[in-house]
């Protein structure tokens, strides 16, 4: 059986993630890999972020690992990076600085089958996947996608339940986001002024682009929901708190029951804690979605507040690689998944 030949652009922390996950599973080679870093210092990443698990070494400009051998190639811009060289079937693009249509399409032009993002695009392109939600309708003409962001995953996952079980009038998100890497160390000037500001010593309100790509691919939510960021002095570990306006009065066995059942039918994406965790706990936790079951909380009438738990970066990988497979399959039955 051949193997999906994955080419890397950026080899950030999601990248990262997705590459060592891509070293269990046997239908998957990652082939190629472009960064700005050098190949050494790289590649010391990859195992020290594990602490020596995994068992990779660096051979002239290969990462070389029981799965294969990945070429480092330099940084370049899209279209620049020869990937038919290295016939490469699927384009994953971990930069976050190059997400506009046109963007992607130079990656494809270079050889790249199909090309992935990392994060939400700029603009609409092919199709934005969310697992559990909309991935029932991936084709293999689609050739520019995205799996969304951790923050648009967790919070489409639950309003689609939220909705299907109960209905829902409007909603709210707020999510204390884990700092990122366009943040600062210390304040310097940035692209605004709170970003602006050390992201070790703040929490720091930013905004969020969740709602309106949850709006795209869930019409139904269109004017019924808003949401911001709170980006907040800790390495890994996010939770989304929510505050749902339902169309009927529930008790708070109700959602945690509703919560129990889409766990059970969506193992791998949905998970449900009765621990009374923090945000420690859930690091390498590969679920979208991870359900604060004893943090629910519900006003009279029809106001609930819930709480989801996801480490963003292991998440995003773990459903990237998901969109990789997803879309192998389609491609080998030529249609609609």
């Amino acid at each position: 059986m051949s193997r999906i030949r994955l080419g890397l652009k950026g080899f950030g922390e999601i990248p990262r993630h997705l590459y060592r996950m891509c070293l269990e599973d046997d239908r998957i080679e990652v082939v190629a890999i472009s960064d700005i870093g050098q190949p050494d210092i790289v590649s010391y990443l990859v195992g020290a972020e594990t602490k020596g698990k995994i068992n990779v070494r660096l051979e002239g400009n290969f990462l070389v690992s029981k799965n294969g051998k990945a070429r480092f190639i330099g940084g370049g811009k899209p279209g620049k990076i020869p990937w038919d060289i290295f016939n490469v079937d699927i384009v994953v693009d971990g930069t976050w600085m190059f997400r506009s249509k046109n963007e992607m399409q130079r990656h494809f032009d270079a050889g790249a089958k199909r090309v992935m993002l990392t994060s939400v695009p700029t603009e609409i392109i092919d199709r934005v996947v969310i697992k559990g939600v909309n991935d029932h309708t991936i084709k293999a003409s689609d050739k520019l996608v995205s799996a969304g962001s951790a923050t648009t995953n967790a919070a489409a996952l639950m309003l689609k339940i939220l909705s299907e079980n109960f209905g829902v009038d409007y909603t709210t998100l707020s999510t204390v986001h884990s700092y990122t890497s366009d943040q600062p160390l210390r304040d310097r000037a940035g692209r605004d002024c709170r970003r602006s500001r050390s992201a070790a010593e703040n929490i720091i309100p930013v905004d969020t682009i969740a709602p309106t790509w949850i709006e795209y691919i869930m019409p139904e939510f269109i004017g019924k929901i808003e949401g911001m960021a709170l980006n907040v002095p800790v390495p890994n570990g996010s939770l989304l708190d929510m505050t749902t306006v339902l169309k009927k009065k529930i008790k708070i066995d109700d959602i945690n029951n509703v919560m129990a059942k889409a766990a059970k039918k969506l193992p791998d994406v949905i998970e449900v804690i009765e621990d009374p965790i923090v945000s420690t706990d859930i690091i390498d936790n590969s679920h979208s979605l991870i359900f604060d079951k004893i943090a629910t909380m519900l006003s009279p009438g029809r106001m609930i507040k819930t709480l989801i738990w996801y480490h963003s970066a292991f998440a995003m990988a773990a459903r990237i690689k998901d969109l990789i497979i997803a879309y192998d399959e389609a491609d080998k039955k030529g249609g609609v998944k």
